[in-house]
């Protein structure tokens, strides 16, 4: 999937969607309750991204490429982000048995806003899935979920190769 997305293959949100809804399954037995719900958000937006990057339009009207975020863009997520994460620990802390729910939302949230500015081909999302992965590396490891975290250091390491990629893509097409 994510080698999909490094090389902008559109079949990478299918794949998305199956993971999506396997690692739903296996968050809920590790009571990781926002991290399940994540996966559900995220088998509903691969076929969102799916659809954008077959039909989807940049701001002026061609073909999604690579490209830098808007100042605008970049405030409506840093204000979503500040009001998601209290908001979702705050409901996890108190109709769960989440042991650990300020860091099971604050990658959660900040999925949420690096799984809209992948779709959107914002280059921005590779750094923001390597911050990501490294806090979510440390909160598998204190679940046991070493397989795990296994897998998010090679998502990390392959964010950064992804981002590095994109950011070549976008200055040949400048």
């Amino acid at each position: 999937m994510v080698l999909c997305n490094i090389r902008q293959i559109h079949w990478g949100w299918p794949l998305a969607f199956l993971s999506s809804v396997m690692y739903g399954f296996v968050f809920v037995d590790a009571k990781l309750f926002a991290e399940c719900g994540l996966q559900v958000f995220f088998a509903l937006t691969a076929l969102w991204g799916w659809w954008q990057w077959l039909r989807g339009t940049s701001s002026s009207g061609g073909t999604l490429h690579p490209q830098s975020m808007s100042r605008s863009v970049t405030l409506y997520s840093i204000a979503f982000a500040a009001v998601s994460v209290p908001a979702i620990a705050l409901f996890l802390s108190k109709y769960t048995t989440s042991d650990v729910p300020w860091w099971d939302a604050v990658p959660t949230v900040l999925s949420l806003v690096a799984t809209y500015w992948l779709g959107k081909k914002y280059t921005a999302n590779w750094p923001l899935w390597i911050v990501v992965n490294v806090i979510s590396i440390g909160l598998f490891a204190y679940k046991g979920l070493w397989l795990t975290v296994g897998l998010y250091a090679v998502f990390a390491v392959m964010a950064a190769i992804g981002w590095r990629a994109w950011l070549r893509v976008m200055k040949a097409n400048a």
